[in-house]
């Protein structure tokens, strides 16, 4: 055949290009090669059944990968979401260290066809994507959020430019988050075109960076991630001290930079970092403290002790960094903020562990986070961050409707949010769950009380402030709102979308109609944003925009009622509910 008719043979075609492959293959064939190939086979047919189903095709199995084509976008992540269905669901019947699991890309353009498949940087793109995708997550590009952004209702995360192996350009990747509601408060990076990098503050400012696990076994990395939080935690006390929120610090766990980089990103003067080696009863661990400005090592100090002198570890970490930052502490408010330790050490080491999945905020990962922190109650039952810890998986499951007796949960949660306090009167965590819970049940000025109590124990807690504008806005006082949501911002520069939609709520009460747009344009999961997007277009008279967002909203959300959602609002105010329910009516709902 002469070049020329090869080249005929070869076409090009838009499509959307997913590659998938199977989690530690190697290492299950090698446990068990029978069983392993097996599985995957029966796998394998049921995922090509399910492709079919979504109006794509099997190109070709290599091995333990997938590659599949398809010809719009949202049926390649709409596959990519049901195929980590169907490998979980099969994996319910096996051991968990033969579980096949697997990573997904997807990318879309234009390929290359021919009798032998699909060819050419698109698809090395989609392959490229699956390698760095986390076990049980779809990995997508930017050509294909931007087709998909308003079309599913899937949550996403933008993970910024990232380098893929044999591809020139950094290419920006999203991570699929199937259950919305948990992209919703996923610390994540917004894409933009000019990158603003904050400010210092005035007052000694902070960054403690996710603590290296250097032992053998990676599941201690609970560890090195607890204490790294509790020693944010306990900084974020000091009210003349600027300390960067946990879910900004832990966004660079995966990022690998020198500290003044990270410093000069965060808008703080100061970094923290550090290592830590268990070893049966031992624990080592080493931290030191940089001053971005001159990257110099300010402190360094290095711990060698008995693994149940970690709550006296932190205690000396917190006063070396607050005296090395030149923070003047009055020793008695020191003594004041001391948080309660457990009386078991095992309970810590449980409520470590619920650290690790709560913050994921899906179904799953918050029903084991509260099984956690249950065991930690039941090893010692007048641990309040226990208490307090159970109260906020209670209130997850309430606000996402994930409960089965959703009022039942949030009458739970009030009880363990009212035990902690009682408990632990200094322990602020306790409080802004008691003041979530008397929000939502109607209860304002408790609500109002309980969050700033909260604060005067922990001002530096972003996701506290946030919480607390929210109730703000809900009793009216939206200026107040917006300004400790601007706050909560800084402290947490990766803030989740809930902060901008409390954000908008409290624009689109003060009827800044523009503002709200705005706002709400810059959630990374444009799909939650749609209500308050349809009635702030219908009230600016755009009524073209406000239908087809208020179309979108009920492809996404079908079940969607306007009576329960006014039943469910927990405004003070009557004209609040009703200014909202008036855009949403002009809209079409």
């Amino acid at each position: 055949m002469s070049g020329q008719d090869k080249e005929n043979h070869v076409r090009r075609q838009l499509g959307a290009v997913l590659f998938a492959d199977v989690v530690g293959y190697a290492r299950l064939m090698g446990n068990d090669e029978i069983d392993t190939y097996s599985a995957l086979k029966s796998l394998l047919e049921q995922l090509e059944a399910a492709c079919q189903l979504h109006d794509g095709q099997v190109v070709a199995v290599r091995g333990d990968g997938v590659l599949a084509l398809f010809e719009t976008a949202t049926d390649a992540v709409k596959f990519g979401v049901e195929l980590h269905r169907i490998a979980d669901q099969n994996n319910r019947s096996r051991a968990e260290d033969q579980q096949l699991r697997f990573r997904a890309g997807v990318h879309m353009g234009e390929i290359l066809v021919d009798d032998r498949g699909i060819h050419g940087d698109n698809v090395n793109i989609a392959a490229r994507l699956q390698e760095i995708a986390e076990p049980g997550r779809v990995y997508v590009s930017a050509s294909v959020y931007e087709q998909i952004r308003n079309r599913l209702r899937f949550g996403f995360e933008f993970l910024g430019p990232r380098r893929l192996k044999n591809i020139a350009e950094p290419v920006p990747a999203y991570c699929v988050r199937s259950e919305i509601e948990g992209a919703a408060m996923a610390a994540t990076l917004r894409p933009a075109n000019h990158p603003v990098q904050p400010q210092q503050p005035d007052i000694p400012s902070v960054a403690v960076l996710p603590f290296t696990n250097l032992g053998g076994d990676p599941s201690d990395n609970w560890f090195a991630d607890g204490l790294t939080e509790d020693i944010i935690l306990n900084l974020s006390k000091f009210k003349n001290l600027f300390v960067i929120a946990r879910n900004s610090a832990f966004f660079f766990k995966a990022r690998s930079m020198p500290p003044q980089d990270a410093a000069r990103e965060l808008g703080v003067r100061y970094v923290a970092r550090g290592s830590v080696r268990r070893a049966a009863s031992r624990i080592r661990i080493a931290i030191e403290l940089i001053d971005a400005d001159s990257g110099r090592t300010i402190w360094g100090e290095r711990y060698d002790r008995e693994i149940d002198d970690i709550f006296a570890i932190q205690d000396e970490v917190t006063d070396a960094v607050v005296a090395a930052t030149a923070v003047l502490i009055e020793a008695q408010e020191r003594k004041r903020m001391s948080q309660a330790a457990p009386a078991d050490l095992a309970a810590y080491g449980y409520v470590l562990r619920g650290q690790q999945y709560i913050f994921r905020y899906t179904r799953q990962d918050n029903h084991e986070a509260q099984a956690l922190y249950e065991r930690a109650l039941a090893r010692d039952q007048d641990y309040a961050r226990a208490s307090a810890a159970i109260s906020r998986t209670m209130n997850i499951d309430w606000r996402y409707s994930w409960a089965k007796d959703s009022d039942h949960a949030l009458d739970t949660a009030l009880g363990f949010a009212q035990r902690a306090v009682e408990l632990d009167p200094t322990d602020a965590r306790g409080f802004g769950e008691l003041g979530f819970v008397h929000l939502y049940r109607k209860e304002h000025d408790a609500a109002i009380g309980a969050y700033q109590r909260a604060l005067s124990l922990n001002p530096n807690d972003a996701d506290l402030l946030s919480d607390y504008a929210d109730a703000l806005a809900h009793s009216g006082d939206n200026e107040t709102a917006i300004s400790n949501l601007k706050q909560a911002m800084r402290l947490n520069p990766y803030f989740p979308d809930q902060y901008l939609w409390h954000l908008g709520g409290a624009y689109y009460n003060l009827k800044e109609y523009d503002a709200v747009i705005d706002t709400l344009t810059k959630m990374n999961n444009p799909t939650e944003g749609q209500r308050m997007l349809a009635a702030s277009y219908a009230q600016l008279g755009k009524m073209e925009l406000a239908r087809d967002m208020a179309a979108r909203h009920r492809e996404a959300h079908p079940n969607f009622s306007l009576d329960r959602w006014t039943q469910v609002q927990p405004d003070r105010l009557e004209e609040d509910t009703q200014h909202f329910v008036e855009g949403l009516k002009k809209a079409g709902f």
